[in-house]
Protein backbone atom coordinates (compact mmCIF):
# COMPACT_ATOMS: atom_id res chain seq x y z
CA UNK A 1 0.00 0.00 0.00
CA UNK A 2 1.41 3.77 -0.32
CA UNK A 3 1.31 6.57 1.53
CA UNK A 4 1.94 9.45 0.02
CA UNK A 5 4.86 9.00 -1.57
CA UNK A 6 6.56 5.84 0.55
CA UNK A 7 5.36 2.41 -0.48
CA UNK A 8 3.88 0.24 2.97
CA UNK A 9 3.66 -3.29 1.93
CA UNK A 10 1.14 -5.51 4.09
CA UNK A 11 2.22 -7.70 6.30
CA UNK A 12 1.28 -11.42 5.25
CA UNK A 13 0.66 -12.85 8.38
CA UNK A 14 -2.76 -13.33 10.29
CA UNK A 15 -2.75 -10.53 13.13
CA UNK A 16 -3.34 -12.14 16.84
CA UNK A 17 -5.07 -9.27 18.78
CA UNK A 18 -2.67 -6.96 20.24
CA UNK A 19 -2.86 -3.80 22.34
CA UNK A 20 -0.69 -0.75 21.87
CA UNK A 21 -0.64 1.82 25.28
CA UNK A 22 0.20 5.33 24.37
CA UNK A 23 1.45 6.52 27.75
CA UNK A 24 3.18 8.79 29.84
CA UNK A 25 4.12 9.69 32.83
CA UNK A 26 3.70 13.47 32.06
CA UNK A 27 1.07 15.17 30.16
CA UNK A 28 1.65 17.27 27.47
CA UNK A 29 3.80 15.19 25.23
CA UNK A 30 1.59 14.43 22.68
CA UNK A 31 -0.01 11.36 23.55
CA UNK A 32 -3.03 11.96 22.34
CA UNK A 33 -1.50 13.12 18.73
CA UNK A 34 -0.01 9.44 18.71
CA UNK A 35 -2.75 7.62 19.42
CA UNK A 36 -5.41 8.73 16.61
CA UNK A 37 -2.43 8.89 14.15
CA UNK A 38 -1.11 5.23 15.15
CA UNK A 39 -5.06 3.97 15.13
CA UNK A 40 -5.24 5.67 11.86
CA UNK A 41 -2.49 3.79 10.68
CA UNK A 42 -3.48 0.55 11.95
CA UNK A 43 -6.70 1.00 9.77
CA UNK A 44 -5.90 2.81 6.46
CA UNK A 45 -2.54 0.74 5.94
CA UNK A 46 -2.51 -2.23 7.90
CA UNK A 47 -6.29 -2.61 6.95
CA UNK A 48 -6.80 -3.97 10.60
CA UNK A 49 -9.96 -4.09 12.67
CA UNK A 50 -8.71 -1.38 14.76
CA UNK A 51 -10.11 -0.07 17.96
CA UNK A 52 -9.17 2.97 19.47
CA UNK A 53 -10.32 3.10 23.78
CA UNK A 54 -9.78 6.70 25.35
CA UNK A 55 -9.14 6.27 28.68
CA UNK A 56 -8.13 9.68 29.55
CA UNK A 57 -10.63 11.79 31.34
CA UNK A 58 -10.40 14.72 28.90
CA UNK A 59 -11.17 13.31 26.30
CA UNK A 60 -9.05 14.31 23.61
CA UNK A 61 -9.11 11.58 21.34
CA UNK A 62 -12.63 11.04 21.50
CA UNK A 63 -13.86 14.62 20.64
CA UNK A 64 -10.85 14.29 17.69
CA UNK A 65 -13.10 11.31 15.51
CA UNK A 66 -16.20 10.35 17.46
CA UNK A 67 -19.03 10.75 15.65
CA UNK A 68 -21.55 10.38 18.61
CA UNK A 69 -21.30 13.22 20.56
CA UNK A 70 -23.89 12.11 23.46
CA UNK A 71 -22.85 12.52 26.62
CA UNK A 72 -23.50 8.91 28.44
CA UNK A 73 -21.20 9.22 31.60
CA UNK A 74 -20.83 5.61 30.93
CA UNK A 75 -17.37 5.30 30.25
CA UNK A 76 -16.39 4.00 34.20
CA UNK A 77 -19.32 1.51 34.13
CA UNK A 78 -17.56 -0.72 31.46
CA UNK A 79 -15.07 -1.97 34.24
CA UNK A 80 -17.70 -2.51 36.82
CA UNK A 81 -19.98 -4.72 34.53
CA UNK A 82 -22.67 -2.07 34.53
CA UNK A 83 -22.89 -1.45 30.92
CA UNK A 84 -21.73 -4.30 28.19
CA UNK A 85 -18.40 -3.21 26.95
CA UNK A 86 -19.90 -3.60 23.37
CA UNK A 87 -22.68 -1.33 23.99
CA UNK A 88 -20.14 1.56 24.32
CA UNK A 89 -18.14 1.21 20.99
CA UNK A 90 -19.29 3.24 18.10
CA UNK A 91 -17.79 4.05 14.38
CA UNK A 92 -15.29 7.16 14.06
CA UNK A 93 -14.84 9.21 11.65
CA UNK A 94 -12.26 7.17 10.65
CA UNK A 95 -13.55 4.24 8.46
CA UNK A 96 -12.44 0.73 9.94
CA UNK A 97 -11.68 2.18 12.54
CA UNK A 98 -13.96 1.87 16.50
CA UNK A 99 -13.90 3.83 19.07
CA UNK A 100 -14.61 3.88 23.37
CA UNK A 101 -15.20 7.12 23.86
CA UNK A 102 -14.01 8.51 27.04
CA UNK A 103 -16.03 10.98 29.26
CA UNK A 104 -16.40 12.59 33.10
CA UNK A 105 -17.01 9.48 34.59
CA UNK A 106 -13.47 8.23 34.04
CA UNK A 107 -12.15 10.71 37.03
CA UNK A 108 -13.10 8.06 39.50
CA UNK A 109 -11.50 4.84 37.68
CA UNK A 110 -8.35 5.06 39.41
CA UNK A 111 -11.00 5.04 42.92
CA UNK A 112 -13.27 1.99 41.31
CA UNK A 113 -10.26 0.20 40.19
CA UNK A 114 -8.82 0.14 43.96
CA UNK A 115 -12.14 -0.70 45.51
CA UNK A 116 -12.80 -3.48 42.77
CA UNK A 117 -8.87 -4.93 43.56
CA UNK A 118 -9.16 -6.92 39.96
CA UNK A 119 -5.89 -6.43 38.74
CA UNK A 120 -6.48 -7.99 35.53
CA UNK A 121 -9.67 -6.28 34.47
CA UNK A 122 -8.61 -3.95 31.87
CA UNK A 123 -6.75 -7.28 30.21
CA UNK A 124 -9.79 -9.28 30.64
CA UNK A 125 -11.96 -6.75 28.78
CA UNK A 126 -9.76 -6.52 25.81
CA UNK A 127 -9.23 -10.12 25.85
CA UNK A 128 -13.40 -10.64 25.29
CA UNK A 129 -13.07 -7.84 22.03
CA UNK A 130 -10.48 -10.69 20.75
CA UNK A 131 -12.62 -11.91 18.23
CA UNK A 132 -14.41 -8.65 16.70
CA UNK A 133 -10.61 -6.20 16.32
CA UNK A 134 -6.75 -7.41 15.61
CA UNK A 135 -5.43 -3.63 16.71
CA UNK A 136 -6.82 -1.75 20.46
CA UNK A 137 -4.72 1.67 20.80
CA UNK A 138 -5.15 2.98 24.92
CA UNK A 139 -5.02 6.75 24.61
CA UNK A 140 -3.84 6.89 28.95
CA UNK A 141 -4.08 8.93 30.69
CA UNK A 142 -0.47 10.58 32.16
CA UNK A 143 1.18 9.55 35.80
CA UNK A 144 1.42 5.93 37.74
CA UNK A 145 -1.84 5.19 38.85
CA UNK A 146 -4.11 2.27 39.75
CA UNK A 147 -5.41 3.16 35.57
CA UNK A 148 -2.04 2.73 34.65
CA UNK A 149 -1.01 -0.05 36.47
CA UNK A 150 -4.07 -1.95 34.49
CA UNK A 151 -2.81 -0.58 31.31
CA UNK A 152 0.45 -1.59 31.65
CA UNK A 153 -0.55 -5.17 32.57
CA UNK A 154 -2.87 -5.36 29.72
CA UNK A 155 -0.34 -3.69 27.33
CA UNK A 156 1.26 -5.91 24.65
CA UNK A 157 3.59 -3.09 23.34
CA UNK A 158 3.83 0.68 25.54
CA UNK A 159 4.70 3.28 22.68
CA UNK A 160 6.39 6.74 24.99
CA UNK A 161 6.01 9.98 23.68
CA UNK A 162 9.05 11.83 24.89
CA UNK A 163 9.90 15.58 23.88
CA UNK A 164 13.78 15.66 23.62
CA UNK A 165 14.20 17.47 27.19
CA UNK A 166 15.64 16.41 30.05
CA UNK A 167 12.34 16.27 32.40
CA UNK A 168 11.03 14.57 29.72
CA UNK A 169 13.92 11.57 29.32
CA UNK A 170 13.79 11.70 33.17
CA UNK A 171 10.22 10.57 33.26
CA UNK A 172 10.51 7.92 30.44
CA UNK A 173 13.52 6.65 32.72
CA UNK A 174 11.02 6.55 35.69
CA UNK A 175 8.64 4.62 33.94
CA UNK A 176 11.61 2.38 32.88
CA UNK A 177 13.03 1.95 36.59
CA UNK A 178 9.13 1.28 37.71
CA UNK A 179 8.50 -1.35 35.23
CA UNK A 180 12.07 -2.79 36.39
CA UNK A 181 11.24 -2.54 40.48
CA UNK A 182 8.07 -4.46 39.64
CA UNK A 183 8.66 -7.48 38.77
CA UNK A 184 7.66 -10.30 36.53
CA UNK A 185 7.26 -9.87 32.59
CA UNK A 186 5.82 -6.30 31.38
CA UNK A 187 4.88 -5.61 27.92
CA UNK A 188 8.24 -3.93 25.35
CA UNK A 189 8.85 -0.69 25.63
CA UNK A 190 9.24 1.61 22.20
CA UNK A 191 10.19 5.56 23.66
CA UNK A 192 9.56 8.05 20.62
CA UNK A 193 10.69 11.55 20.39
CA UNK A 194 7.62 14.03 19.92
CA UNK A 195 7.29 17.19 18.87
CA UNK A 196 11.00 17.61 17.51
CA UNK A 197 12.50 20.71 16.45
CA UNK A 198 15.94 20.22 15.21
CA UNK A 199 16.54 24.07 14.93
CA UNK A 200 17.03 23.51 18.76
CA UNK A 201 20.90 22.28 19.91
CA UNK A 202 18.66 20.75 23.49
CA UNK A 203 16.46 18.47 20.43
CA UNK A 204 19.62 17.64 18.36
CA UNK A 205 21.90 16.16 21.11
CA UNK A 206 18.75 14.16 22.14
CA UNK A 207 18.71 12.47 18.56
CA UNK A 208 22.09 12.10 18.53
CA UNK A 209 22.22 10.50 21.71
CA UNK A 210 19.87 7.96 20.84
CA UNK A 211 19.70 7.60 17.32
CA UNK A 212 17.77 4.65 17.05
CA UNK A 213 14.34 6.10 18.22
CA UNK A 214 11.58 7.07 16.11
CA UNK A 215 10.95 10.81 15.75
CA UNK A 216 8.25 12.56 15.07
CA UNK A 217 8.58 16.33 14.14
CA UNK A 218 7.18 19.42 15.75
CA UNK A 219 4.74 20.58 12.73
CA UNK A 220 1.90 23.37 11.93
CA UNK A 221 0.38 20.68 10.12
CA UNK A 222 -0.43 18.37 13.72
CA UNK A 223 -2.04 21.91 14.75
CA UNK A 224 -4.37 21.30 11.78
CA UNK A 225 -5.48 17.80 13.47
CA UNK A 226 -7.68 20.18 15.87
CA UNK A 227 -9.32 22.03 13.56
CA UNK A 228 -9.60 19.90 10.93
CA UNK A 229 -10.59 17.02 13.67
CA UNK A 230 -9.29 14.55 11.35
CA UNK A 231 -5.77 12.09 11.36
CA UNK A 232 -2.89 13.30 9.40
CA UNK A 233 -3.02 10.65 7.30
CA UNK A 234 -6.65 11.96 6.18
CA UNK A 235 -5.85 15.53 5.06
CA UNK A 236 -1.60 15.88 4.86
CA UNK A 237 -0.29 12.41 3.79
CA UNK A 238 2.87 13.39 2.36
CA UNK A 239 3.36 15.52 5.31
CA UNK A 240 6.50 15.01 7.17
CA UNK A 241 4.87 14.00 10.19
CA UNK A 242 2.74 12.01 8.53
CA UNK A 243 5.27 10.17 7.14
CA UNK A 244 6.81 9.90 10.25
CA UNK A 245 3.91 7.70 11.62
CA UNK A 246 3.39 5.71 8.91
CA UNK A 247 6.94 4.41 9.63
CA UNK A 248 6.75 4.35 13.02
CA UNK A 249 3.48 2.17 12.56
CA UNK A 250 5.62 0.10 10.69
CA UNK A 251 7.86 -0.57 13.14
CA UNK A 252 4.75 -1.16 15.63
CA UNK A 253 3.48 -3.96 13.42
CA UNK A 254 7.15 -5.74 12.45
CA UNK A 255 7.47 -5.29 16.71
CA UNK A 256 4.13 -7.21 17.33
CA UNK A 257 4.29 -9.47 14.86
CA UNK A 258 8.06 -11.11 16.00
CA UNK A 259 5.98 -11.83 19.57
Amino acid sequence: MTVGSRSFPFMAKEPALATIAVYSLKGGVGKTTFAINLAWASASISRRRTLLWDLDPQGASSWLIQTDQTSRDAAQAIFSKDVDIRKLIQPSTVPGLDLIAADTSLRGLDHLFREMDKKKRLAKLIESLGRDYDRIILDCPPGLTETSEQVLRAADLIVIPVIPSPLSQRAMGEVARYLVQRGGSHAPIMPVYSMVDRRRSLHRAALESQSGWHAIPMASTIEQMTVRRKPLGAFAPTSPPAQAFAALWTQVERQLLAR
